[in-house]
């Protein structure tokens, strides 16, 4: 129980405190992505230079879970070259999907739990979606 009650505690942090929340006013890559199941909505914005992410900032509006797995991708993918992020994006949807899986970056494990709650995996995979999205169409600006 105590486990469950980190991970809850980490998830309401990345809510009420998201990392990398706002916008990026240089040459960025910028994709809108929502969730009309739920009305979730995201603005990625990335500036990928030389096949590294160097900056990623969200904004948008969402569940508990949208907007931490948005704070927590940003902050997991800064520094990363495109490869890389999108391994661990590939890491993430195992997860989603209810395979054990570790991060460098700790509070992703955080969101392990919610693979329990089906309605709730597209919340959590709309920001990973959108990075997927973007780095897929980028070409290393």
């Amino acid at each position: 129980m105590l486990l469950d009650d980190l991970y809850r505690r980490v998830i309401m942090d990345h809510y009420k405190n998201p990392r990398n929340r706002g916008t990026l006013d240089h040459d960025v890559i910028t994709i809108n992505l929502n969730n009309p199941t739920c009305g979730d909505r995201i603005t990625l914005q990335m500036q990928i230079e030389d096949g590294v992410i160097q900056s990623a900032k969200f904004d948008g509006e969402g569940c508990s879970i949208s907007i931490s797995s948005a704070s927590m991708m940003t902050d997991a993918v800064k520094g990363k070259t495109v490869k890389e992020a999108l391994e661990i994006a590939d890491r993430f949807s195992k997860m989603m999907q209810g395979e054990l899986q570790e991060f460098e970056y700790e509070d992703i494990e955080a969101l392990s739990g919610v693979n329990k709650f089906p309605a709730r995996i597209k919340c959590a995979t709309l920001a990973w979606n959108a990075m997927k999205k973007g780095t897929t169409n980028s070409t290393s600006s």
